[in-house]
């Protein structure tokens, strides 16, 4: 069921969202994406910064993704909520963990074959996470149209990397490309 689960993922099949939106106990799993995907970002992050690339690559996606759920909680239900939202952070936290299943790809930055488009492997994931969590926020937040989840990840996305660059200014380890 978890593989099942991912491929619908990446195949950006909205009733996964609902699905696992309504399934409490999907949290776990949910877990195991991002921790899938934080590894192969920490793996990544590995050719730049050696083990502390590693290990501070995935604990930064690990703890990005409860950060960015947490953001798109309060965006989705404070700020822009529809007349028919009704969630709690645990849907939030289940949705967009299995909306990060694209980040799994990252590992294929480390074939040398694809070292010279590196650029465009990462905009095309960055991309596919991108339209995967709009629609997760769309089914979690059951929001009537696209736009207002696609607003509500833009804000999302505009406040983590605020309180990112907060972080940063106040000791959060630096990107290891830096």
């Amino acid at each position: 069921m978890f593989i099942s689960r991912i491929i619908r993922a990446l195949l950006l099949d909205p009733n996964l969202y609902e699905e696992v939106e309504n399934d409490k106990s999907s949290i776990v799993q949910a877990m195991g994406v991002v921790f899938l995907a934080s590894l192969a970002a920490g793996l990544y992050t590995y050719d730049y910064g050696g083990a502390r690339g590693l290990v501070v690559g995935t604990i930064v996606t690990f703890a990005g993704w409860v950060l960015m759920s947490f953001l798109i909680y309060l965006v989705g239900t404070k700020l822009f909520p529809d007349t028919e939202t009704k969630t709690d952070v645990g849907e939030i936290l289940r949705v967009l963990g299995f909306a990060a299943a694209p980040g799994i790809f990252i590992l294929l930055a480390l074939l040398p074959l694809l070292n010279k488009v590196i650029w465009l492997l990462i905009l095309i994931i960055w991309v596919w996470r991108f339209v995967a969590m709009i629609i997760a926020v769309r089914q979690a937040l059951d929001f009537k149209n696209t736009w207002s989840a696609i607003w509500v990840c833009v804000v999302g996305l505009i406040a983590y990397l605020l309180v990112y660059i907060i972080l940063l200014a106040y000791g959060l380890p630096k990107p290891i490309w830096n």
